[in-house]
């Protein structure tokens, strides 16, 4: 059986539908619970861990590339950055709502293309 939204595979007994759409686990989840990067409450909650754990987040490797495409390139298209890490689009938006309720990236406008950014 196939994931009506990734086209992935989908193990025996592991489908899930939402709406009429036969889906795997992950998609499932994205769709009840999606990544949401304007967040006061998360925001807050990554300040005040940051400031109890002596000042730092610790973050993933995926975390860390996607800072390190950013800082080299002086900012990046999202498709850019799936492209470069083969990751899910979906997966990306995860990441990045992670960093920037860490306010350690953002998105910028530039000619009308969205770009991520460093805070």
């Amino acid at each position: 059986m196939e994931c009506e939204r990734c086209k992935e595979t989908i193990a025996e007994g592991e489908k899930r539908e939402h709406h009429g759409q036969i889906l795997c686990e992950d998609c499932y989840m994205d769709l009840l619970s999606p990544a949401r990067t304007c967040d006061p409450w998360a925001v807050h909650s990554a300040q005040t861990l940051a400031r109890n754990s002596g000042g730092s987040l610790e973050l993933t490797e995926i975390q860390k590339k996607i800072l390190e495409i950013v800082k080299e390139t002086g900012g990046a298209e999202p498709g850019v950055i799936v492209e470069r890490l083969q990751i899910k689009p979906a997966d990306l938006e995860r990441e990045v709502a992670a960093l920037r309720h860490m306010e350690k990236i953002r998105g910028e406008l530039r000619q009308g293309k969205k770009f991520l950014t460093s805070w």
